[in-house]
């Protein structure tokens, strides 16, 4: 094989461009306005049914729990299709594994749904999102546990 025909992989953690703090910040407030819109015209018809009360279900109510399944499910699965969500699209940033690879199920499901959950039921626990600003590769706790981290798409 002559010199060249020999291509290399140049793409490794050290070129990647990290999306800091506030760039992830904007994205998942413009992500937060578009679940909550999402949710308003889904769970709008709960506000016709039972005189407006709210219908619980054990310690939650019924639009509660929706509200969580749309939530979670819009993150973990526009991550999935689209390696970012409407709000990393609009800043330009994407979500890729840390060795290159294409986000599994099981990457994404700690990510998105273990890594946010854990942030939303302890929300003492939120200001972790503050590790963002201070690691090397910009992770928060939830790409430390799925192994992710958020950079400008190129």
């Amino acid at each position: 094989m002559s010199e060249e025909q020999v291509t290399y992989n140049t793409t490794d953690e050290f070129d990647r461009n990290y999306a800091g703090f506030w760039m992830r910040f904007w994205a998942y407030l413009a992500d937060l306005i578009i679940v909550f819109s999402i949710n308003g015209i889904l769970l709008l018809p709960f506000k016709f049914i039972n005189g407006g009360e709210a219908i619980d279900v054990g310690f939650w109510t019924v639009a509660g729990s929706l509200g969580a399944v749309v939530f979670y499910l819009y993150f973990l699965l526009m991550t999935k299709w689209f390696g970012q969500t409407l709000g990393k699209m609009i800043f330009g940033l994407r979500v890729v594994r840390s060795d290159e690879g294409p986000l599994g199920w099981s990457d994404l499901l700690f990510r998105e749904v273990v890594g946010r959950f854990i942030y939303r039921v302890f929300f003492i626990l939120s200001i972790l999102y503050f590790v963002v600003a201070f690691t090397p590769q910009k992770q928060g706790i939830h790409d430390m546990i799925g192994s992710t981290r958020v950079v400008f798409d190129r």
